[in-house]
């Protein structure tokens, strides 16, 4: 079933021109890119799309860190996207994640690992509702 889901390329990846080359993966795996912005993200926006680790250790420095440097916002459609997606991902950590996929070609770390990704259908709705319009979602 075709569906829809989030990404972010994150600071890491966009300080090292690594847009496009995240793209080419996304779209070698099937996904559709429908939607896309660079975007600084405010304090506002990112304390919003973490507060589920509002209460965890790292809260503060993943904030400072996803304000750092533009970020790349997208809606990516396609059969199963967010299973998909995760799958094209790979593990959070770059050491565990498969062959191919783009935390294992371009991330850094598990803090810097390049890409976000929705975890469900229901986190890639909000996610979406929170940077674009659906005006802007042009297929």
């Amino acid at each position: 079933m075709t569906e829809r889901t989030f990404s972010i390329i994150k600071p890491d990846a966009t300080k090292r021109n690594l847009t496009g080359k995240v793209n080419a993966v996304i779209e070698d795996a099937g996904l559709r890119i429908v939607a896309q912005k660079r975007i600084r993200m405010s304090r506002a926006q990112a304390e919003k799309f973490y507060d589920v680790h509002a209460a965890r250790p790292f809260f503060g420095e993943l904030v400072d860190f996803m304000m750092s440097a533009p970020v790349v916002v997208q809606v990516l459609e396609g059969p199963n996207a967010v299973a998909k997606y995760r799958e094209v991902m790979g593990a959070t950590n770059p050491a565990d994640a498969a062959p191919g996929t783009i935390r294992k070609l371009f991330a850094e770390s598990v803090g810097e690992n390049s890409v976000h990704g929705s975890d469900s259908q229901e986190n890639a709705k909000l996610e979406i509702a929170q940077f674009f319009t659906d005006d802007e979602i042009v297929g």
